[in-house]
């Protein structure tokens, strides 16, 4: 797809700028560290990760939009058969990656080995828009390697992996910001989509509270499967935020791509 990439790096762009000045200038929490601290690791996973995308795509050698376009090139995957209406593909395809997503996340949590990856992300000291893209490089070789299997089993239209890409990075740029919405705001968009106080309780050091909340986009999948939890029990301002034996080591980036293969 043409300028696929521009469009998706231009978006992100926007909104991580548009985030970012909204919790510098009303943060919901106090930080625990200095924003120069934890972003500059934050930023440099992030820079990993996409060079670990762009080794992976050498490999395979399609990511999941171009997974999509040889799913159509190739005839495979369910869509490709069924001859449904186009908006009912990208409606399905976007739900379908979703629950992919969601159901990947509960399972990082469950399984000892996936989770000392996804453990990177937790021990983050505060929460905020660069959390949002601070992930392991071999977690995010994972999650790229499911969608692009779920793509070529759907056959899915290549516009709606773009859709999903977009807002699946967009969402999550905004539920892990900190910032505050409106209280009646926050009731009415959570119907539908993760906010920045649903997600947050996701972070919490409490067991029962981390293990809840996993969607990232959609709300739906936690309250279907009864993984949902509305408010911490301290309040936002005052529950601790990353893992039960947290320190300021996550600010390291050494020791946060370390993590996964140390004793904790």
């Amino acid at each position: 797809m043409d300028h696929e990439a521009t469009i998706r790096l231009a978006i992100f762009a926007a909104l991580f700028a548009t985030f970012a000045a909204w919790e510098a200038l009303r943060p919901r929490r106090r930080r625990a560290l200095p924003r120069s601290r934890r972003w500059a690791t934050n930023v440099a996973i992030t820079v990993i990760d996409a060079l670990t995308l762009r080794a992976l795509a050498v490999v395979l050698p399609l990511l999941a939009v171009g997974a999509a376009i040889d799913a159509g090139r190739l005839g495979w995957g369910l869509f490709n058969h069924l001859g449904a209406p186009g908006w009912i593909e990208a409606l399905a395809t976007v739900l379908i990656l979703d629950f992919a997503i969601w159901a990947q996340h509960l399972v990082t949590h469950r399984v000892p080995l996936l989770w000392r990856f996804h453990r990177v992300h937790h021990a983050d000291r505060d929460i905020d828009v660069t959390t949002a893209v601070r992930f392991h490089p071999v977690e995010i070789a994972a999650s790229m390697v499911l969608k692009i299997g779920i793509v070529y089993l759907l056959g899915a239209p290549a516009i709606a992996v773009l859709i999903f890409e977009i807002l699946l990075n967009g969402t999550a740029l905004f539920n892990h910001a900190n910032i505050a919405l409106p209280p009646a705001a926050d009731r009415i968009l959570r119907r539908l989509l993760v906010t920045p106080d649903m997600h947050r309780v996701h972070h919490s050091t409490l067991r029962r509270e981390h293990d809840s909340n996993y969607g990232f986009a959609l709300s739906i999948w936690d309250r279907i499967f009864g993984t949902y939890t509305a408010q911490p029990v301290a309040g936002h301002e005052a529950m601790g935020i990353g893992l039960e034996w947290q320190d300021d080591r996550p600010a390291r980036l050494g020791w946060s791509l370390m993590l996964p293969f140390g004793r904790r």
